[in-house]
């Protein structure tokens, strides 16, 4: 498995935007990078895996939601240097839309919290600014 912090090359990640009855499934993270800020769950992609399963898998284990994972609708670099100039972090992100199966959720695995969130309640909370970007480039699905 490829090393998160200050990596050899660039880490693939996967998201997955899921929303239920007008909310959409954010988790608030526990690690670096971005810690305690509320972002679309997701982690690393695992050798062997297609986009769509390791979305499914993360989404499961960071929330205890079963999705089914679709196309993908977004990506991004994300990387983070460090006072040295050193590149601390650096993943390719690629982020699904998925549709809710099953389950009810918990935060598991890396996430602080995980729940669903209106667009209006999304001003009152400490979010990514990525994922922002997401949900704003996806108005479409999450008015």
């Amino acid at each position: 498995m490829a090393r998160r912090e200050y990596p050899e090359s660039p880490v693939v990640g996967v998201g997955a935007v899921v929303i239920k009855d007008g909310k959409v499934l954010l988790v608030k993270r526990g690690i670096d990078p971005n810690k305690g800020l509320w972002a679309i769950p997701g982690g690393s992609l695992k050798l062997g895996e297609t986009l769509q399963e390791g979305a499914e898998r993360e989404i499961l284990e960071e929330t205890g939601i079963t999705i089914k994972a679709n196309d993908p609708v977004y990506s991004f670099d994300f990387f983070e240097r460090d006072g040295d100039g050193r590149v601390r972090f650096h993943y390719v992100i690629v982020d699904m839309i998925a549709d809710y199966v099953s389950g009810e959720v918990h935060a598991a695995d890396d996430a602080m919290e995980a729940r669903w969130v209106s667009r209006g309640e999304l001003k009152d909370m400490q979010v990514s600014r990525n994922t922002l970007k997401i949900l704003d480039f996806l108005k479409a699905y999450f008015p």
